[in-house]
């Protein structure tokens, strides 16, 4: 018997004499005519049959799922099964044809059939608020498999035999992204209803999907949403999603607090960000987003947004902004002219700023910390040379990547090696071509070795293990320090930073030397 493994490797090779009857018979009569010697040469006759056996290992067991992997199906089942795909698109179809079933060789597919599929369906929905509902079909034994929440509803102790169910704080389409998680075994969320999608989640006890979505959100936080996104993650107890929204509102403050969505936040959110003592945002910034957001708050409550309203609506939240701590211009051609203050409160604040001694105000007047920006140092040294390192104009060019998520501020760059100097610098920051920020501005260099930095309007949201291009074009003094012997990987605090050639540096910059040699940023 030759014993195999499964890729046909030889285990072991045993041979034994397999004696059929008749040749049992046949080999006794040999054996009495030649005596003894019989037995000797029986010994070395070969056997009579062979047998291979297939020795198989210890396996996990395979599910129907792999051993048929899901693929499109035949050329002669195609337009049934995309003709089922569409049924369950649309609500109350049934499937006519005979043996549908055959057509799908897991349990997982045949289940997605019924997905919003009213054959054999004993449960319906009627999902929205009046005016705008839908109604769904559902089968109560997949939806209790599912969900607890719909086990304890169908199943229950006080269980209630109902064939309509009526659900009126769900909208249809995040009720329909539940239910085909629950039949399919697919998570399909849009930017549009990942909230709504969250909301069905977390009421029908559907911790994965929850997750999914949550995911789905911290990977699309942005500083346009940061402030919504803060609002509902606190009234569904996402606590790692707060954070998340507090990392992107406090490095990107003036975007969120001029974004759209800081107007629809609730009232008990507006007062968290503004006791923040970390928001980078000037105050007033975060003023007017306060006067914006009232305006708003008016038209909730169906309120003429005069002033006296504002102020209401606002109530004691208007002393955590920090007037106090505006630069004086800003309050006077601000603040002072908005009329959201009282004729004392305006006398006040400007006693506060020019009086020895200062009137005591209702006002916090400790300014905020903000954020400190880190530097990432890419060099190891620097030195000049005489005819070296000029510009004429010519892009200097680098790219990075990061394993956490950061905001990129500003560059630290070189200065003048023949004393001080003036340099105009345009700092430009791409990803893939496209460009996410850029800015054009001025800075002096002393003549020393050191840095300085240059500053994005706003500070610059980049995502983990993408790379991405800093450029700089210089105008200035044309002889300036230049980078020497540089790290293609720097480790900034937590964050580690890796820097590759960029094919847009036409002057000389690159891994181990040149310019750009800081990256300013928050993490």
């Amino acid at each position: 018997i030759l014993m195999v493994d499964e890729k046909g490797k030889n285990m072991k090779c045993l041979t034994f004499f397999l004696m059929l009857p008749e040749t049992v018979k046949n080999r006794s009569k040999k054996s009495s005519k030649k005596g003894s010697s019989s037995s000797n040469s029986s010994s070395k006759l070969p056997p009579v049959c062979y047998e291979i056996i297939t020795l198989k290992t210890k396996k996990k067991k395979k599910m129907a799922a792999d051993i048929f992997p899901r693929k499109k199906p035949a050329n002669t089942n195609a337009t049934a099964v995309q003709q089922y795909h569409q049924q369950n698109l649309n609500n109350n179809n049934t499937i006519p044809a005979p043996n549908w079933q055959g057509l799908y060789p897991t349990i997982r597919e045949r289940n997605a059939v019924m997905f919003n599929n009213d054959l054999m369906a004993d449960v319906h929905f009627v999902v929205g608020p009046p005016g705008g509902t839908q109604r769904l079909p559902g089968h109560k034994y997949v939806l209790a498999v599912g969900s607890s929440v719909f086990h304890a509803m169908f199943y229950g102790e006080l269980a209630e035999d109902k064939d309509e169910i009526r659900i009126p704080d769900v909208e249809p389409a995040a009720f329909l992204a539940m239910l085909k998680y629950i039949y399919c075994d697919e998570i399909d969320l849009a930017a549009d209803t990942v909230l709504a999608t969250l909301y069905a989640a977390k009421k029908y006890i559907v911790p994965h999907l929850a997750r999914a979505c949550v995911n789905f959100l911290e990977t699309s936080l942005s500083a346009k949403n940061a402030c919504v996104l803060l609002s509902q993650s606190c009234l569904f107890e996402e606590p790692d999603l707060t954070q998340r929204c507090w990392e992107v509102i406090d490095a990107q403050a003036e975007l969120a607090l001029k974004s759209e969505g800081f107007c629809d936040i609730d009232f008990q959110t507006l007062e968290s960000i503004l006791r923040r003592e970390t928001l980078n945002a000037k105050e007033i910034v975060v003023f007017e987003a306060a006067l914006n957001w009232a305006e708003v708050e008016c038209q909730r409550q169906e309120l003429t947004a005069t002033i006296e309203n504002k102020r209401k609506v606002l109530g004691k939240a208007l002393y955590l902004i920090r007037i106090p701590t505006m630069a004086l211009d800003d309050f006077a051609n601000g603040a002072a002219q908005s009329g959201i203050l009282t004729l004392n409160e305006t006398n006040d604040i400007f006693l506060w700023y020019t009086a020895a001694k200062k009137p005591e105000l209702q006002f916090v007047s400790k300014p905020r910390k903000g954020l400190v920006p880190q530097r990432c140092h890419r060099f190891q040294s620097c030195a000049y040379r005489s005819n070296q390192w000029r510009y004429r104009g010519r892009c200097d060019s680098i790219q990075f990547a990061v394993d956490k998520r950061v905001f990129i501020a500003g560059f630290g760059l070189y200065g003048s090696s023949c004393g001080s100097a003036e340099y105009s610098a345009k700092i430009e920051l791409k990803r893939q071509g496209v460009i996410l920020g850029q800015n054009l501005s001025k800075y002096f260099s002393d003549g020393s070795s050191n840095t300085f930095p240059v500053w994005f309007e706003y500070p610059v949201q980049i995502e983990p293990d993408t790379f991405y291009t800093a450029s700089v074009i210089l105008d200035g003094n044309e002889l300036s320090y230049f980078g020497q012997e540089g790290m293609t990987e720097v480790q900034c605090g937590k964050v580690t930073v890796q820097f590759q050639c960029s094919s847009d540096s036409t002057n000389g910059t690159g891994v181990q030397g040149g310019q750009i040699p800081e990256l300013i940023f928050y993490a």
